[in-house]
């Protein structure tokens, strides 16, 4: 199968620290060259891929401090991806609704997995005006605010077996990974340290949106004796930092559409306190591989439970549920769908006369998909 994978500028394929849509683009590219599959990946030049690398930019987007317009790269990957589709059998975009107006164009089928959060409110007139495209969930509550749209499938997150190493042995100390912003709530994370008495390490990036949030509300914290904070680590750095802690704390405050530390943290062996937030409680399985909580307070009582929680059921969850070559296949059998889908699409040609069906007007596309709400 010839796939063009199209990733974000953002961050490098994969990413050289944070970056979760980056990590996952770049597992599954890997995996299906491994496969035997054609792949094209449209990255910043800064990435590493055993598939055909379409360059767009230099570098990743982040990583340029120079002041230069960040929209021009963007065009520029729409028009490589979408100039070209003859190239493609299918084409997976990982740019949320950017892609919209030429996937709607394009002769070839375009997937889209949506890697963020869909409950803000302008969100909605722009899926209801594109409501015909083919979308993937990473997670079930991910789609609770458009559950009308055209939906394939949810296809969770996956890890490479051996990227994290099982760890029979807890540490001593919590760990909180990922960004520093308001959501994530790192000041309850260091509250919970705080009043258990242990130990918190806090490997976190800090986003410029997020640095005065940062100043202002956190950074007053760490001045703490329990508290650490080691700022952004690479994946070497995460197997040790993952691996050697108690437990993972993730006080999220917001509707998290997947959370890839959880499952990192899993792979590691190591349970998970976490808020019941969105995804939360399809990843994490209450008593077993970690506490979802409802609270603050709970959280704090259930630190003192977590040695009766089980490290290597932790990790055989992570073996069951959340490796590549799971998440993979799930993406192979969405692929073949919906091209079985175009074919049966196709044959309904004569009837609209010579056009071809993936370039018919919105009214008529969304006829063919009943379930589907304009």
């Amino acid at each position: 199968m010839r796939i063009a994978q199209v990733a974000p500028l953002w961050e490098s394929v994969p990413p050289k620290l944070y970056g979760g849509t980056e990590r996952i683009v770049s597992y599954l590219t890997e995996e299906l060259v491994r496969l035997g599959h054609e792949v094209t990946l449209f990255a910043s030049g800064d990435s590493h891929t055993a598939a055909k690398l379409e360059p767009i930019c230099h570098q990743a987007l982040r990583l340029n401090t120079g002041v230069f317009n960040r929209d021009a790269p963007l065009i520029l990957q729409l028009e490589r991806v979408f100039g070209s589709p003859g190239d493609f059998d299918l084409i997976h975009s990982h740019l949320d609704f950017l892609g919209f107006p030429l996937a709607r164009r394009c002769p070839v089928p375009v997937v889209t997995t949506l890697h963020g959060r869909l409950d803000l409110p302008e969100l909605e007139p722009v899926f209801r005006e594109y409501a015909e495209m083919s979308l993937i969930s990473i997670s079930d509550a991910q789609r609770r605010p458009l559950p009308w749209a055209n939906w394939q499938a949810t296809v969770y997150h996956g890890l490479p077996r051996n990227l994290y190493h099982y760890h029979s042995r807890p540490g001593h100390y919590l760990a909180f990974l990922g960004r520093i912003a308001p959501e994530k709530r790192p000041d309850h994370a260091i509250e919970v340290a705080k009043r258990v008495g242990m130990p918190l390490k806090i490997a976190a990036k800090i986003d410029p949106a997020d640095r005065e949030y940062f100043r202002a509300e956190i950074e007053p914290l760490l001045s703490h004796p329990l508290i650490e904070f080691l700022g952004e680590i690479t994946d070497d750095q995460k197997d040790d930092f993952l691996g050697g802690a108690y437990a993972l704390l993730a006080p999220y405050d917001w509707p998290e559409p997947f959370g890839l530390v959880l499952i990192e943290a899993l792979a590691c062996g190591t349970p998970v306190l976490a808020y019941r937030r969105g995804s939360i409680p399809e990843i994490i399985q209450d008593g077993l591989t970690g506490f979802v909580c409802e609270s603050l307070d709970e959280m704090v009582s259930r630190v003192e439970h977590v040695p009766f929680l089980d490290r290597r059921q932790c990790r055989q969850v992570f073996e069951e549920r959340f490796t590549v070559d799971r998440m993979t296949k799930d993406y192979l059998n969405v692929y073949e769908q919906i091209l079985s889908e175009e074919v049966r699409l196709t044959s309904l040609e004569p009837e609209f006369g010579s056009r071809s069906v993936s370039r018919m007007n919105r009214q008529t596309r969304l006829s063919l998909h009943p379930g589907v709400q304009p």
